[in-house]
């Protein structure tokens, strides 16, 4: 019997690059799509395109803004999603402070000052000591610079306006994982804790030598970790 085709969503400003190593090595043997999350200024809108996009039934896994993107997915369309996986990625919305503090960067997207956003956005102590961080920046501001300032716009309206999905999160019934770096900068170990613990009987797999981005720090890990999650089975739990 096929495997479910995996559409993967990627975090803000990153295009299919994010993904490179698990695309390539999960598409020896699955049908892989990537969704890119540049198509509106709320996560509705993005979700109603991909979704648009996708198959009839396919598997989902989402990082950063993607896995938020995702939960968006599975509130509006729970019978078309048959698994999910979140990486380095939140349930929750904007705090009013975190909604604010993102107004200064928009203005200066608006202004032309896009080096300094991409400079302010691009957070290498969010990643692993280990990590090899000239390299993901390197990379991070190249995808920043083939998205621009106003796919930055809209992404950061889009996660201004998010809404909470903990509910979202408290009726999935799919195979569910949720992947971590151990020194995610962004998102504490406690926040990815909550989050697992949210969702009935979500594995959690925490990546030692990862930060925020584990699909570019520790590319072989999360490769298994997403091996692992499409083989569980597909049964339905009440």
């Amino acid at each position: 019997m096929p495997s479910e085709t995996l559409v993967m969503i990627p975090p803000m400003l990153c295009d299919a690059r994010v993904f490179a190593e698990q695309m390539r090595d999960l598409s020896c043997d699955h049908a892989v799509m990537f969704a890119p999350s540049t198509t509106g200024e709320r996560m509705e809108e993005i979700a109603s395109q991909i979704l648009t996009w996708s198959p009839g039934k396919f598997a989902l896994a989402g990082a950063g803004m993607g896995g938020m993107i995702a939960m968006e997915i599975l509130r509006r369309a729970p019978e078309r999603v048959t698994r999910i996986a979140l990486i380095s990625s939140s349930p929750l919305p904007d705090t009013p402070d975190a909604a604010a503090a993102r107004e200064p960067q928009i203005i200066a997207a608006k202004a032309g000052r896009w080096e300094d956003v991409l400079q302010h956005e691009i957070n290498s102590t969010w990643m692993c000591p280990a990590a090899d961080k000239v390299e993901i920046v390197r990379l991070l501001t190249d995808m920043g610079h083939a998205l621009g300032p106003d796919v930055y716009v809209r992404q950061a309206r889009a996660l201004q306006r998010r809404k909470d999905q903990q509910l979202t999160m408290r009726k999935i019934r799919q195979p569910a994982i949720v992947i971590c770096g151990r020194h995610d900068g962004q998102y504490p170990m406690k926040r990815h804790e909550f989050l697992a613990e949210l969702i009935p009987y979500a594995e959690l797999d925490v990546i030692e030598q990862a930060g925020y981005l584990p699909t570019l720090e520790a590319p072989e890990a999360v490769c298994d970790s997403l091996r692992r999650w499409m083989k569980m089975p597909m049964v339905l739990r009440h």
